[in-house]
């Protein structure tokens, strides 16, 4: 966690999730070393390539991977989070481009490509034979069946999520130490346990309000084989690095490079000025507030001003509301 904190960069976070469609799912199961990598990777290229097009962003990004393939009731949900700085280096390297106060890259482009993306890769492991099937997915070994198998899923909708930005950075180190190296349940959700079953605790997205967190009760064995679904194969690394994080000598330098063009963009800070620090104008000697709270209608105290993307300086006098992350 150290380590990640030096790396953070003083610019609104995003919190991006890439989901395989349940289809392919079924398959990663027996295939999670080759599955999961492309997941990875297919996601990777598509968030560096859309970020990189001048017609958006045009910058290159840096952002940390962190694979989940868990859902709340530990069934089996491929998905990646991605941590992303809102913003990157101009493609000459001689500026910081942020991206809009609560907005990254389109979803709907991010998810086409996406989708186009993975599908290619899978043909292509098909192809070299770095694919297994069993059981109801057997017959896929045949090349013109696989095909078939995935061609319903060039039209449908695959699943991306962009979400507003974290509140500062150190709200982006609390998700990782929190999440990057939990697994597929924790001890706080578990209820009870006897040789009749296992009852825990999970969270029921279809329904909202208080009603979707629900109980549920299985047998030992069906608590076991959910649990090591989520076993990654040995070696695999689920939190990767890319773009201006990717691991590299030039590593410190880039983001040595970064941090001088964000303090570059960011205009100079006014001085705090209070209203104790200056005498009354004309119009807030007639007692009318030139900034009216919306709510009581006194008058508001300007602390600080900044421009759209850039973090506010100000730190707040009381502690920050815990901001709780779904991660499933």
């Amino acid at each position: 966690m150290e380590a990640r904190k030096a790396e953070l960069l003083e610019v609104p976070y995003f919190h991006v999730v890439f989901t395989l469609p349940p289809k392919i799912g079924a398959i990663a199961y027996h295939n999670k070393a080759v599955i999961y990598d492309l997941l990875m990777k297919a996601s990777a290229e598509t968030l560096l390539t859309i970020a990189a097009d001048p017609k958006r962003l045009g910058v290159k990004i840096g952002f940390t991977s962190v694979l989940h393939t868990w859902g709340s009731a530990m069934t089996h949900h491929p998905h990646v989070h991605m941590i992303v700085p809102g913003g990157g280096i101009a493609a000459d390297g001689s500026r910081w481009i942020s991206s809009s106060e609560d907005f990254l890259l389109p979803v709907p482009v991010l998810s086409r490509m996406f989708r186009g993306k993975m599908l290619s890769v899978l043909k292509a492991a098909h192809e070299a034979g770095r694919l297994q099937f069993f059981g109801d997915h057997a017959d896929l070994a045949d090349k013109a069946a696989f095909k078939a198998w995935l061609e319903p899923l060039y039209t449908t909708r695959w699943h991306v999520h962009a979400k507003r930005p974290f509140a500062g950075p150190e709200a982006v180190l609390a998700y990782l130490a929190r999440y990057t190296h939990r697994v597929a349940i924790s001890n706080s959700r578990l209820i009870s346990a006897d040789e009749k079953g296992v009852t825990f605790r999970y969270k029921d997205y279809r329904v909202e309000g208080p009603e979707r967190y629900k109980t549920m009760t299985v047998a030992p064995a069906e608590f076991i084989r959910r649990f090591m679904l989520h076993v990654l194969p040995k070696g695999f690394h689920r939190i990767r690095h890319y773009g201006l994080l990717a691991r590299s000598k030039a590593k410190a330098d880039t983001l040595a490079r970064a941090r001088a063009l964000i303090a570059m963009a960011t205009p100079p800070q006014s001085p705090r000025t209070t209203i104790q620090d200056r005498a009354p104008s004309a119009t807030e000697a007639t007692d009318k507030p030139v900034h009216p709270c919306p709510c009581c209608g006194g008058r508001m105290v300007i602390i600080e001003l900044f421009e759209a993307g850039t973090t506010p300086r100000n730190k707040p006098t009381v502690p920050a509301n815990v901001i709780r992350i779904d991660t499933s």
